[in-house]
């Protein structure tokens, strides 16, 4: 089977979020754990993330485009971009109503910013995932 464009990038977007948050995530879990509480210690570390996330990010769809077979964007990729989303903002909801719920009982600003992350990078990663399925199931 003869992947197209846009679900190339859907997998790189997939494996890029996975490993490069995966990975901050990993690292600022060793942070907390070694009693680092200032969120100004995090930005750094971040801010390497998410520009290693883009030059990944870049790359792959760079990638994807030469190899991909030549084709439009058209209305079954919008429909199956529009689903995944769809289905999956629920999870960012629900952090970004644990997080003002963990602000009201005093919960430190480092495990609530990373709260509100993690659940903007899971509801990410599940967009992703569903259109790799809605693209190899069908929509």
């Amino acid at each position: 089977m003869n992947t197209g464009f846009e679900e190339k990038s859907a997998w790189i977007q997939f494996a890029a979020l996975a490993f490069v948050l995966g990975g901050y995530f990993l690292t600022a879990n060793q942070m907390y754990g070694a009693g680092v509480m200032e969120i100004k210690a995090y930005v750094p570390v971040f801010a390497v993330s998410v520009i290693l996330l883009i030059i990944v990010l870049i790359a792959g769809n760079a990638a994807a485009l030469i190899l991909s077979r030549s084709d439009q964007s058209d209305e079954r990729d919008k429909l199956i971009a529009w689903r995944a989303e769809y289905s999956s903002s629920w999870i960012l909801g629900v952090g970004i109503v644990g997080a003002i719920s963990a602000m009201v009982v005093g919960v430190s600003t480092v495990l609530i910013a990373h709260g509100l992350l993690a659940s903007l990078l899971l509801s990410e990663l599940l967009a992703m995932a569903l259109r790799i399925l809605f693209y190899r199931r069908g929509v």
